[in-house]
């Protein structure tokens, strides 16, 4: 979690702007416990109020009729501060809205913003996504981690999203995916999911799923625009399902129960390869397994298998990977 940050500064409310034009207000930080102090422009389209101390809206703030973003990041706010929010026609044309690191449990009322295109409420305590459903389905990004989500729910109707973020939640289920068809990031680490369910995302290109219960590398054979996937931490006991992937930059499959490197002849924009933290008796054979990418591969981690006590170890990965750049934790220059 984000630290606070602390602060002894006040806002100037008589400082000339460098900028006269300028529609941003930045009072990050400010440690502020209200914005009485606080001239608000008319004119604003940007309004910071990361790391303060605020526990209330400012009703100011609904008469900024040009606003786009809003961020209440690392403040006291609960849900029943935001409830004049959802009266506040006057900012409806709101593009961004960032509630990360606060008081809430529920899914605030924001069916007022038609135009929403990123929505952030991540660090509060939100059990449910109950009232998701409510918004605008304009929204291209949606930030949820580090909540009590148990369910993926209410979220089907987000047809433009691009970028989904559910880490560090009590998620057992992929579902809900089938029509994110323009999805470019899902990151569902720290969750209890067992089992992939991509629902053939055929334009998606990160995917994190870190730290769950995952046994299997079987789902993501349809996910062919796929760059970086991210698969450390879980109980998966063999590389398989990768042959369709020909766009993986980034493989991390480290922690887990390998004993061999496997399915990754295909991959020929592979730079990245992190396999360390497993049980690898040997690398004999990794120039054929990896043939496809020894010109592109620049970092390779394979530390804390067996095969990494083989005499020369380093040298003889430096032998098959010409363009090599690290191994393990060195770097070469």
């Amino acid at each position: 979690m984000d630290d606070k940050v602390e602060s002894s500064r006040t806002p100037d409310p008589d400082a000339e702007d460098d900028d006269p034009s300028s529609t941003l207000l930045d009072l990050t930080s400010y440690q502020l416990h209200d914005l009485d102090a606080v001239e608000l422009p008319s004119n604003l389209t940007e309004l910071d109020l990361t790391a303060n101390r605020l526990s209330s809206l400012d009703p100011r703030i609904s008469h900024l009729s040009n606003l786009k973003k809003l961020s209440l990041r690392q403040n006291l706010i609960t849900n029943a501060a935001l409830q004049p929010l959802s009266r506040w026609h006057e900012i409806s044309g709101l593009e961004e809205l960032v509630l990360r690191d606060n008081q809430l449990t529920t899914i605030p009322d924001v069916s007022i913003f038609k135009r929403l295109l990123v929505f952030d409420v991540s660090f509060n305590e939100i059990t449910s996504l109950h009232g998701m459903s409510k918004v605008s389905n304009t929204l291209k990004e949606l930030y949820v981690s580090k909540n009590e989500v148990t369910k993926m729910e209410e979220i089907d109707h987000f047809h433009q999203l691009q970028v989904l973020e559910f880490g560090s939640n009590k998620i057992r289920v992929m579902e809900n995916l089938q029509n994110f068809t323009n999805l470019q990031e899902l990151w569902l680490g720290r969750n209890r999911i067992k089992m992939v369910n991509l629902c053939g995302l055929k334009c998606i290109k990160k995917i994190s799923l870190q730290s769950n219960r995952l046994t299997s590398m079987l789902g993501f054979e349809s996910c062919i625009a796929l760059e970086e996937l991210y698969l450390s931490h879980n109980g998966i006991t063999k590389m398989e399902g990768l042959s369709s992937l020909v766009n993986l930059r980034v493989l991390d499959v480290s922690s887990n129960k390998l004993t061999s490197i496997d399915d990754i002849h295909n991959q020929t924009q592979l730079e990245d390869l992190w396999l360390n933290d497993n049980q690898i008796e040997s690398i004999e054979g990794i120039a054929e397994v990896v043939a496809g990418s020894r010109e592109k591969l620049t970092t390779i981690y394979l530390e804390n298998n067996p095969c990494a006590k083989t005499p020369n170890y380093s040298a003889f990965l430096k032998q098959i990977f010409p363009n090599i750049q690290q191994i393990d934790s060195v770097v070469f220059s």
